[in-house]
């Protein structure tokens, strides 16, 4: 049985972990070098670290912040935000992160995939999507389509098909970030996960709406997600990584104990 994994995200502006509901309405929740250092102390199988506001400033990512997260865990590390060319990949892997998750970067040149993947390897290339529920149209046929800059600027194409064409490129993982669930607390995007994770053949990452440990087993079970990001449960305590591991091994699902 495949082992799935629970990988806490830092959403990170202006130097502080911040979260908000839907891509809007950002509140800081704390510092990121020391949530990322509890959250690697109490079982988290991975971290996700983005700077968040980077793509639509059109700024380079806080490095520095990356670094001194890196110093901290000992647990696989994606950076994203920002990451425009292999130069900015190769920064961020130099500072310690293992994987590298391109998002607004990848749509506006999608040869960064396949660059990228030649360069690092495939197992460090993520593609990370924000995807939003619209009425379908020709151009989105399965009426999710694609978003960039923080959820700001619709593309007017197809979140299915971009997954396919981001394996196809070389991504090694894919992260659906559904923007209407993002915050929500209401569960994850089963329909979009699912029909994703059918039509790929690399692990996939659901994101956006974990209110309890249930919506988990939900996106693990129903949607066939190899991952599933928390964000809001676990950063305000209502929840910790144990507890939602305790509860999926009572369901019978296969989780990394925490030593």
């Amino acid at each position: 049985m495949v082992t799935k994994r629970i990988i806490p995200c830092l959403d990170v502006r202006d130097g502080k972990v911040t979260k908000g509901v839907a891509f809007k309405g950002n509140v800081d929740v704390g510092d990121p070098v020391e949530m990322a250092r509890f959250y690697y102390e109490n079982g988290a199988d991975e971290l996700v670290f983005y700077d968040i506001t980077a793509s639509n400033e059109k700024r380079n990512i806080m490095i520095e912040v990356v670094s001194a997260v890196a110093g901290e865990i000992f647990i696989p590390f994606s950076v994203g935000g920002g990451l425009r060319t292999l130069e900015d990949m190769r920064a961020v892997l130099l500072a310690g992160a293992e994987k590298v998750s391109i998002d607004s970067g990848a749509v506006r040149d999608p040869s960064l995939i396949s660059r990228g993947a030649e360069a690092f390897g495939s197992q460090c290339v993520v593609l990370s999507m924000q995807v939003k529920n619209v009425e379908p149209r020709d151009s989105v046929p399965s009426g999710y389509e694609i978003y960039i800059d923080g959820g700001r600027q619709p593309m007017g194409f197809d979140a299915l098909e971009w997954s396919q064409r981001g394996v196809e490129l070389g991504a090694g993982e894919l992260v659906v970030n559904s923007i209407d669930q993002d915050g929500t607390k209401s569960g994850y995007e089963l329909d979009l996960t699912g029909k994703i994770a059918e039509l790929v053949s690399v692990p996939v990452i659901a994101s956006g709406g974990a209110g309890n440990p249930e919506h988990l087993r939900d996106v693990f079970l129903q949607s066939r997600a190899d991952a599933a990001i928390v964000a809001s449960i676990t950063h305000y305590g209502e929840f910790s990584i144990s507890s939602i591991k305790s509860y999926l091994q009572q369901e019978e699902m296969s989780v990394r104990n925490v030593w």
